[in-house]
């Protein structure tokens, strides 16, 4: 089976299109079960994504933060699987702040080996395949490598990242602990999975998630980082974060 990263990074455009005609106008905002915001934006990327994905690569099943999920009686035996956030920050939507992504990853037995991080409002788009290297398109520019290969223990002055809308007290411990152990540290703020990529970019050197996410915010720059040459572990155990697990809600997590 062969998957073409170029249609994937198509596909995420297309509902990055469609999320800005919407971000444009005036748009309702709905409250989901979960008391999560859900907007128009969020089912017509979803919508689109699904289609052309279904179309292209009928044999592949999926897990979409808007569509009622499998049992996992049944998704315990797939081999691959896409996994996608048709609009990751509706929250940062919602603030018209641009810090909003389209998320599209292929899953292979637990671990991402392909993943599409679009970012409409700044037309830049990340993207990753296993042993492929790490890539960001910006402004249908020529695609340029990105690497990030530096442990952020090893350096004095460490770029911490973390999230916006989702700011945990276990995070500024984090930091307080590096503060302690005489580092330098700067906070850098972001919404959605652009905070992966930063750290992929190497515009910060750690992103430690001490904070409720779900699979799909985080697979398809999970792949992005693990081709810049970043690891994202479990942050209680140190193993690799994997997928399509039984219960689709992730553990505390670091990007390093």
């Amino acid at each position: 089976m062969k998957v073409e990263i170029k249609k994937i990074i198509n596909i995420a455009r297309e509902a990055g299109d469609a999320i800005l005609e919407i971000y444009q106008k005036d748009f309702e905002v709905y409250t989901k079960k979960d008391e999560s915001p859900l907007t128009e934006a969020d089912q017509a990327a979803n919508a689109i994504i699904l289609e052309k994905l279904i179309a292209n690569y009928p044999d592949i099943p999926y897990i979409s933060e808007e569509v009622k999920q499998n049992d996992y009686s049944e998704r315990k035996d797939w081999e691959h699987c896409w996994l996608i956030d048709p609009l990751d920050g509706t929250k940062e939507f919602i603030k018209k702040n641009g810090e909003f992504t389209v998320n599209i990853a292929l899953i292979h037995k637990g671990e991402p080996i392909l993943g599409v991080v679009h970012v409409p409002v700044q037309n830049k788009t990340y993207y990753a395949e296993k042993n492929q290297g790490a890539f960001v398109i910006e402004n249908n520019g020529v695609p340029k490598q990105i690497e990030n290969r530096t442990h952020y223990s090893e350096l004095d002055e460490i770029v911490v990242v973390a999230s916006r809308s989702h700011l945990s007290q276990e995070v500024v411990d984090f930091v307080d602990d590096l503060k302690a152990k005489g580092k330098q540290v700067e906070f850098l703020s972001s919404g959605s999975s652009l905070k992966f990529c930063l750290v992929a970019e190497g515009k910060a050197h750690v992103y430690p998630r001490l904070a409720p996410t779900m699979e799909w915010d985080t697979g398809a720059a999970h792949a992005v980082c693990l081709e810049a040459g970043k690891n994202v572990l479990v942050y209680e155990t140190k193993e690799a974060l994997s997928y399509n697990r039984e219960d689709l809600l992730n553990p505390w997590f670091i990007v390093e």
